[in-house]
């Protein structure tokens, strides 16, 4: 049987099983195998698929079947210009985030006050927004990833070895910011945080729900605690003129615009991602 047939068939019975867009996952499952982007399958299409591969096609098909996303199968998910391992050890890394950390990018590179920047990046998970930055920001900075979980925080360093950023970033596991005793010591604090309110999480996809972790996704009764608890213990160490960067809910916009007013942030924003929803709150402190 040749790569086009298997994926052929791959793409029908996953499509049997309603697995989103199955033709894709189909193709991500060949050209994980064949080490290959799906944009160079077409060199193999009319190659024969050894037993052992069809085997393990037939595997990775299964565990879609069940249910199991299909960057988890893959074990591994591209985030801008990285490919990062992932697994249920922490969220999947989304487009969405991609933009916030556009707009890290932007502040950073627009910072005229001098200095090192210190960025921490709370609740890292695999790593996706402080590795990007790191890779893409070219002047020298320190930048720290936090997470309470110590397995995200071992596959944050994963990647960060995976990645060739290992001397460049750091990580540690941390509950929030209470670990930071000095005052004024961090220029921009980045996070998507969990923001799904509790009563939703039951709700939600159970590609969502039974695989990726509930510690990265609930946000407590409104959405809102991890927002409080962290604009709280920025007051006290961000440096004058610092800044914070959210991903939040869609819904969550003017909530987080008046909670950030309330602490005393200025230049707050709310800004929408490419689907019109709000997506991103920043704000700076004076």
């Amino acid at each position: 049987m040749t790569w086009r047939e298997t994926i052929a068939k791959a793409g029908a019975y996953l499509q049997a099983k309603a697995v989103p867009d199955p033709q894709v996952a189909a193709e991500l499952l060949a050209a994980r195998l064949l080490k290959t982007g799906r944009g160079t399958l077409a060199a193999h299409l009319e190659k024969e698929v050894p037993e052992k591969w069809l085997e393990a096609m037939r595997r990775g098909m299964a565990r879609l079947a069940n249910g199991e996303p299909v960057q988890y199968v893959i074990g591994e998910w591209d985030f801008r210009h990285l490919t990062l391992k992932c697994d249920r050890r922490a969220l999947i890394p989304r487009p969405e985030t991609e933009e916030l950390v556009t707009r890290v990018l932007k502040y950073l590179e627009s910072r005229t006050n001098g200095g090192v920047p210190v960025v921490v990046d709370v609740g890292t998970g695999t790593g996706a927004i402080v590795l990007s930055l790191a890779q893409e920001f070219k002047g020298d900075a320190a930048f720290l990833g936090t997470d309470v979980s110590e397995d995200a925080i071992a596959l944050a360093q994963e990647n960060a070895a995976k990645c060739g950023l290992a001397d460049r970033v750091k990580f540690a596991v941390a509950d929030g910011l209470d670990d930071f005793d000095e005052p004024e010591c961090v220029d921009v604090i980045v996070s998507n945080p969990p923001y799904i309110e509790s009563a939703v999480c039951d709700t939600l996809d159970p590609r969502v729900r039974d695989y990726e972790p509930r510690l990265a996704l609930d946000g407590g009764v409104s959405g809102l605690d991890f927002y409080d608890r962290y604009l709280g213990d920025a007051l006290n160490i961000l440096k004058p003129g610092g800044a914070v960067f959210f991903e939040i809910g869609e819904g969550q916009g003017a909530a987080l615009a008046k909670l950030m007013a309330d602490y005393g942030f200025g230049e707050v924003k709310i800004e929408k991602d490419f689907a019109g929803h709000d997506r991103y709150a920043s704000g700076v402190i004076s």
